[in-house]
């Protein structure tokens, strides 16, 4: 009785804290202006709705691109999984909790979802680190109460800028952080930033044009760097 009384005690002063804790713009979900976004958004609703999804990818821009830049490799490694991508272009993570709030989601329950976001609320002006922390759990949650089956991959906020600089060096900061979510049951954190850059931490126009978006090569090393670990989650 004692260590359940203990264990109770534990669980409210956490949740208190949580709800202590004041909110803001990254964790508060918010859909976006513009008809290209709502129809964008739309549309996953209606691939959603016609099921046979096993594997889902969750991001912005840099996720969005697998159907431009990255179409090739998405075929080769992707389309047999019945993959659904699920990212869109300037996406921070207050708009990806809106978009599974409302329908992205929805009577799915696939294999595992792959999640790459962050880098949007990283600009100056907008998420403290602290902020992007909270805003990327906040991600990981949502997609735990509402997937429960689900195995989440839960990727680094990938490096940008052709060398290192303060945006860069707060994602890194983020990243540390994030790694700690790899504890939690049903959730894999795995850092592959470092395998888009040049030895001496440099990242080269053949991989990101304009240091931050991938060309055809990036997203192959992108691919490269989890299948191993997504064919596992898969059950493959």
């Amino acid at each position: 009785m004692k260590a359940l009384t203990l264990s109770l005690s534990f669980f409210l002063s956490i949740a208190l804290q949580a709800a202590d804790k004041p909110a803001h713009s990254a964790v508060t979900p918010e859909p976006r202006d513009g008809d290209w976004w709502i129809k964008r958004h739309a549309s996953f609703n209606q691939r959603v709705a016609k099921g046979n999804v096993d594997l889902i990818f969750i991001g912005d821009s840099i996720t969005h691109s697998w159907e431009s830049g990255g179409k090739n490799v998405w075929a080769k490694y992707y389309a047999k999984r019945n993959a659904v991508n699920l990212g869109v272009s300037g996406d921070r993570t207050q708009h990806v909790l809106w978009r599974l709030d409302n329908g992205n989601i929805k009577n799915i329950s696939p294999k595992v979802a792959v999640i790459m976001i962050g880098t949007n609320n990283s600009g100056e002006g907008r998420s403290t680190a602290e902020e992007m922390i909270d805003g990327v759990t906040a991600v990981v949650d949502k997609l735990r109460a509402k997937l429960p089956k689900t195995e989440i991959l839960l990727l680094d906020i990938f490096p940008r800028g052709q060398r290192i600089n303060a945006q860069r060096g707060k994602i890194l900061q983020v990243n540390q952080v994030l790694s700690r979510l790899d504890a939690r049951p049903h959730v894999t954190f795995l850092r592959i930033g470092q395998n888009f850059l040049s030895p001496d931490g440099s990242i080269a126009k053949e991989i990101m044009p304009d240091f931050l978006h991938l060309t055809p090569k990036g997203y192959a090393i992108w691919a490269k760097s989890i299948e191993s670990t997504l064919a596992r989650l898969m059950g493959e």
